[in-house]
Order: C-alpha cells, then structure tokens, then sequence
C-alpha cells in the first residue's frame, strides 16, 4: 500500500532517474498504521457530537455489490480497512436487508485494537445496529442471541410490538428512532450519540446511505474504488430521492494497492 495524498515527502521521493519513487513506499500497512490513517477527528470546541462515516467499495462503473453482495468486488486490502473502521468505532449501522444479504455476524473484541479502544473509553467491540422498520428480522441468530456487545435494532414507533417483544426476548435493545413505520436517520443519530455512541459507522446499504446523505448526517465517506467492471444493473453506493443540492466534500487521503483506491471524503 502506498499513500498517494495528501502528499509527503516519503510520496515524493525522486527515483535515481528522477522519476517518484513510488515502490519504496509499496507495502503492506500495519493495522496500527491503518488505525493512525483513518483516526477519527479530535472534538473541537462546537464539534462534540456525533461523527458519522460510511465505509463503501464501487466498481469503475459505479456497482457497489455483485450478485447481490460486497465481496466479489473487494480484496485484502479492502478488508483490513474494513477492519479496522470497527475497530474504530462505537456502532455500526447497518440496514436490514444488508444484514441478511451479508450474514451479519457479531463484531468481535481483537487484541490488535485492545488499548487502543481501552485508551479511547470504549467497550471491547463496537455494537451493531440494525436499521429496520417491520422488524422482518430472524431474531434466532447469532447476532441477537450471542453478541460480546448487545446489539441494537433501530425503529420507528410504528413497529410491530410482537417483532418489538422477540427482539427483546433474543437480548437486543430496541431503539424508537421514528414517529411511523421508518427510521428517522437524524433522529437515529441522535439516539445512538444519547447512549455514548458517538463514533458512528455505517456499512450500507445503498438505501441506508442514501437516506444518511438526503438528511445531511453524513460527516465523511471512506469508499474503496474497485479496479473492476460489473455491467449489469447492481446498485450504486447511495440510493434514494435524489438531494435538492449535491452535496460537496473534500478529499483527505487516497491510498493505493493493487489497483485498488481507498479515498476518504470529509464534507466541506
């Protein structure tokens, strides 16, 4: 891996023949490393609510999933930054369909990210939070029934009360973040920044993006560009009514391996 902004002088370096000696620098990061990479801001004075980050891979031609899924368009590299944004953070917000597509799982305490975490005043994993309006969720899996952390189902005051009842039965803390049937996403926000949860990521899907984006919560996106072409019609990394104003972020980093392109976007 190589970092290829914001310029230093390691990315700088000349070769013997004047040209950037970009080898030098080509090689595989550590997690420490990654986790210095993508550290989250420091609060500021005015700046001590919550942060939200979307982490999402899009081919060339913009498909954020094949056949259905993130995998076949991602590689190592892309998942030891995945990793490493849990390990960074208090919650991760996920959508229910993405949940079932990609068999979510319990995230796990790993040693790598222990002091870090410990040094930070978070718990040994992040919690998970599924997004999901009718609960039409299998409450029977693991990542209700068995998580290191409880996972959280956030909902609108609409829901079902029998879904309500069996997820609290499996062990999750259901989380009324809307007025109807949906999930407000700024009240959401607000719900999980209530309960200490203040480094916030979320994984997708599309749909849960897009709705994140419409609302202006969305505080930076790290995307993995895939050096692939999918055709086909896969969704794109944010879907949804389209905002009356496209929205502006700048760029903070963009490393490279493989092929592939890890940039991170912070808004303007």
């Amino acid at each position: 891996m190589r970092r290829l902004f914001p310029v230093t002088d390691q990315t700088a370096a000349p070769a013997p023949d004047g040209a950037p000696d970009r080898g030098a620098a080509d090689r595989e990061w550590g997690l420490g490393e990654l986790a210095e990479a993508y550290a989250y801001p420091p609060s500021a004075p005015g700046r001590e609510g919550p942060w939200v980050r979307a982490n999402m891979v899009s081919t060339l031609d913009g498909a954020a999933q094949h056949e259905g899924r993130s995998q076949p368009i991602s590689c190592a590299a892309d998942m030891r930054i995945f990793g490493t944004l849990r390990g960074l953070a208090d919650v991760v917000v996920v959508g229910a369909q993405t949940v079932r597509q990609e068999g979510y799982r319990p995230a796990r305490a790993r040693e790598d990210f222990a002091a870090l975490r410990a040094a930070a005043g978070q718990g040994p994993a992040p919690a998970i939070a599924v997004v999901s309006a009718g609960l039409d969720l299998d409450f029977s899996l693991p990542l209700y029934t068995s998580p290191l952390v409880p996972t959280l189902v956030l909902t609108g005051a609409a829901a079902p009360p029998e879904r309500i009842a069996a997820a609290e039965k499996a062990g999750a803390r259901v989380v009324i973040a809307g007025d109807g049937t949906g999930v407000d996403p700024a009240r959401a926000v607000g719900a999980l920044a209530g309960l200490g949860l203040r480094r916030i990521l979320t994984e997708g899907g599309p749909r849960l993006l897009g709705q994140l984006v419409a609302a202006d919560v969305l505080d930076e996106l790290c995307l993995t560009v895939s050096p692939m072409l999918t055709a086909g019609d896969a969704q794109r990394i944010a879907g949804g009514p389209a905002v009356p104003v496209p929205k502006r972020f700048e760029l903070v980093s963009l490393l490279e391996e493989a092929g592939f392109l890890f940039s991170r976007y912070r808004r303007t």
